[in-house]
């Protein structure tokens, strides 16, 4: 490890899960942190402008500094942000949606920054995960999250074969996300290959004023004929 007393500081600020205004979900120490900053490492430069403008930002966007970091961002050009904190200057880095570097490629800057001493500092915020465990009654003291599970259906089977394995084994709650135009296709596998007395909880688009959260065994969703549709959702199972 490296380090190096003229480094700026790497900020980890939450966005919103949906489109809620920033004031409702983001803290006020942190909406006034983002007015301290100019340099900024996004997912998707668009959304993060907006975001930033209804923030507070708004007439001061065109001169902030935006950087890219997504699935299509090379190491090397990762690498290369390590410049962005020469001279002292602060860095934002900013996902999507919620929480940056939890199932999210910021990470990679976030472990960038520990290579070279840079200080990280987590700020407070909305996260989907956690939100969805503690709304979900299921076993909260101890809980995996596996990410995204294989989109190819067959192996999307196997894994929640497995994991369903584990939950039954030990207890663990077992949390998973999908692209939301796979929802209903995932939801379809839950159906069909986990345990009638498994609970499964679903939660979409929390904080949003259409937010759907419910746990029932996957018996009563059968049941139940609920489609969850193109929306932001967190999958949790107990078996």
């Amino acid at each position: 490890m490296t380090t190096s007393g003229d480094k700026g500081k790497l900020y980890l600020v939450p966005s919103p899960l949906g489109d809620n205004a920033p004031e409702e979900v983001i803290p006020g120490p942190v909406l006034e942190i983002l007015g301290h900053i100019g340099t900024f490492v996004v997912e998707e430069a668009r959304t993060a402008r907006r975001y930033l403008s209804r923030a507070g930002l708004k007439g001061q966007i065109d001169g902030l500094e935006f950087h890219e970091l997504n699935e299509h961002t090379s190491r090397e050009e990762i690498e290369g942000y390590l410049s962005l904190f020469d001279g002292g200057n602060d860095v934002a880095l900013i996902s999507e949606a919620g929480l940056p570097a939890v199932a999210d490629p910021g990470a990679q800057l976030v472990a960038l920054a520990h290579r070279h001493g840079i200080s990280v500092i987590p700020l407070v915020g909305p996260s989907s995960l956690m939100l969805a465990l503690m709304s979900s009654g299921l076993n909260g003291q101890s809980f995996a999250f596996c990410g995204y599970l294989p989109a190819k259906r067959d192996e999307r089977r196997l894994k929640l074969k497995s994991i369903e394995k584990i939950s039954a084994a030990s207890g663990q709650t077992q949390i998973f996300i999908e692209t939301p135009y796979r929802n209903d296709s995932m939801m379809e596998d839950i159906l069909s290959v986990c345990r009638p007395e498994t609970r499964l909880c679903i939660a979409a688009d929390i904080t949003l004023p259409d937010a759907f959260i419910r746990t029932a065994s996957v018996g009563e969703w059968k049941k139940s004929g609920v489609t969850i549709g193109k929306r932001p959702c967190v999958f949790i199972i107990q078996a």
